[in-house]
């Protein structure tokens, strides 16, 4: 099996045409994560001298420094350093989606050519960190996937359509599991689809650290000076937002948003780390990852869609048997806000949901 890693890399020129040196935003994103030059020197096996060199060619180029040193306290980047930062951390969490899809299309086409196996299976799923565990844990099997990253009524129409084989889901627990329920009703068989458990997570809202803004709770969205870091339609977590607003009597269009909306829960966690919004609405994971703050909302259910038929098939056997591993349920269990206590177990719908009855009759 062959494996394709396509990585965004970017770079930027100055007016007179030189660029940022080589290596010197990945020195930045070690400074930014140790707190110290000499730390992230360790981890990207560069002599001190030579970083220091990158540092002053920098400040060349850009006419300031993008780091200061202090005596005992390590280094911190200055805030055109931390805006690299926050660049490299934003076109990673935007376009990785989209390249782990395109990545996993070649693998499927060259697998296709290459050997007479039978195709892989077709997952179609929201991008999430439980998601991206599997691949990795699929990887190291080396299992082949055909993944796609969807919303989830991107997949479960894919699942009807019979272009995928599972199709990614989440749902809130509690008061609002009938409306969303409700919402993908139509693209559901309920007697014939069977619930493939992945984990719970704690969603809610990512802010700065400190929280300077005081947000505490959903109706602080609607304040003039707060400026939110939406999702785009048809998102699992806007359709969440939007119901729970409207219960409170709010609507989503009051919400002084940034102008863009972005497509993972990490885009927006590395927006409002940039500081170029003040709150999002996203999971737990992410926030802690860019180190920000979070104020827990609601948990849902993250679950696999398949027929009946498709989990019986001998193609899903090793995709099954990592859901349903100790290793794999550990490695999920670390993930901040997931919990994994039912992963590789099978339901049917109206086992797995108690609205389920109240939806389908």
């Amino acid at each position: 099996m062959f494996k394709v890693l396509i990585q965004p890399k970017w770079t930027l020129h100055a007016a007179d045409g030189r660029p940022l040196p080589p290596k010197l935003i990945d020195l930045l994103l070690g400074v930014h994560a140790t707190g110290s030059l000499a730390a992230a020197c360790r981890e990207l096996d560069l002599s001190y001298r030579y970083a220091w060199g990158l540092l002053q060619s920098s400040r060349s180029l850009f006419g300031a420094p993008l780091l200061r040193m202090t005596r005992g306290r390590g280094a911190k980047l200055t805030p055109l350093g931390e805006r690299l930062v926050w660049a490299d951390q934003r076109i990673a969490a935007r376009l990785a989606p989209t390249l782990d899809s395109l990545a996993s299309e070649v693998e499927v086409e060259l697998g296709r050519v290459l050997s007479a196996q039978a195709a892989p299976p077709r997952l179609h799923a929201a991008h999430g960190f439980a998601v991206e565990t599997l691949r990795r844990f699929l990887d190291e099997a080396s299992t082949s996937v055909d993944l796609k990253y969807r919303s989830p009524g991107e997949a479960l129409a894919a699942l009807r359509s019979g272009d995928c084989d599972l199709a990614g889901v989440h749902l809130p627990i509690g008061e609002f599991e009938s409306d969303i329920l409700q919402h993908y009703a139509d693209r559901i068989d309920p007697v014939g689809d069977r619930a493939l458990h992945l984990a719970t997570r704690r969603i809610g809202l990512i802010v700065a650290p400190g929280n300077p803004k005081r947000i505490r709770s959903l109706a602080d969205l609607m304040r003039e000076d707060v400026r939110f870091i939406h999702r785009q339609p048809g998102s699992g977590a806007r359709l969440l937002l939007e119901r729970m607003l409207a219960k409170q009597g709010h609507s989503i269009r009051n919400i002084r948003g940034c102008g863009i909306d972005e497509l993972t829960h990490a885009a927006v966690a590395a927006y409002v780390a940039s500081g170029m919004a003040d709150a999002g609405f996203g999971l737990e994971t992410p926030a802690r990852r860019y180190g920000q703050e979070f104020l827990p909302i609601a948990s849902e259910h993250y679950f696999f869609l398949a027929r009946e038929q498709t989990l019986a098939a001998p193609g899903l056997a090793e995709v099954l048997a990592i859901l349903r591993s100790e290793r794999f349920r550990h490695e999920l269990g670390r993930l901040p806000g997931y919990d994994a206590d039912r992963c590789g177990t099978v339901q049917d719908m109206f086992e797995a949901f108690p609205s389920a009855h109240a939806v389908f009759g």
